[in-house]
């Protein structure tokens, strides 16, 4: 089994030297530990002494110097955004007062796929489309939030 040694960001490495692709959600792209399986039958252990998080367009580089892009596997999300610049980015501060991942593509935040959140969205004036895409949300925030100590109110 070949091991990762480096990950070299998405557009920092050229595609032509790939040996073989993995496809991977959002949530299986932050890890410390895992063994992946490759399309081409390439199995690579991934071992940090920290969780790393996994872009869409990445490349695992192994000891052997081949390398293994990341994919981000499609998923349900719902892309939103508001009439204006203002209202888009009040719409973000609501996803975020609720701790939502979210990624930002092209002026649209972009979040994984919740009718309760569509709902409220559509609510505060959004406009939502629903889409399967990958998922490359913001990385949290250093701190944290395990047993935060601030009340969103009832």
């Amino acid at each position: 089994m070949k091991r990762v040694t480096e990950i070299k960001p998405a557009g920092a490495w050229t595609t032509a030297s790939v040996a073989d692709r993995v496809v991977l959600d959002a949530g299986d792209r932050n890890r410390r530990r895992i063994v992946l399986t490759g399309e081409r039958g390439t199995q690579v252990l991934l071992d940090f002494p920290a969780p790393v998080s996994l872009r869409d367009g990445d490349g695992l580089v192994l000891d052997d110097g081949s390398i293994v892009l990341v994919q981000g596997a499609p998923e349900p999300l719902l892309e939103v955004a508001g009439p204006n610049t203002f209202e888009t980015v009040r719409l973000a501060w609501h996803l975020g007062n609720r701790h939502t991942d979210v990624q930002i593509v092209g002026g649209k935040i972009r979040l994984r796929y919740d009718h309760v959140l569509e709902d409220m969205l559509r609510g505060l004036g959004a406009k939502v489309a629903a889409l399967d895409a990958p998922f490359d949300p913001e990385p949290a925030s250093p701190h944290s939030h395990g047993h935060h100590g601030h009340d969103h109110g009832a």
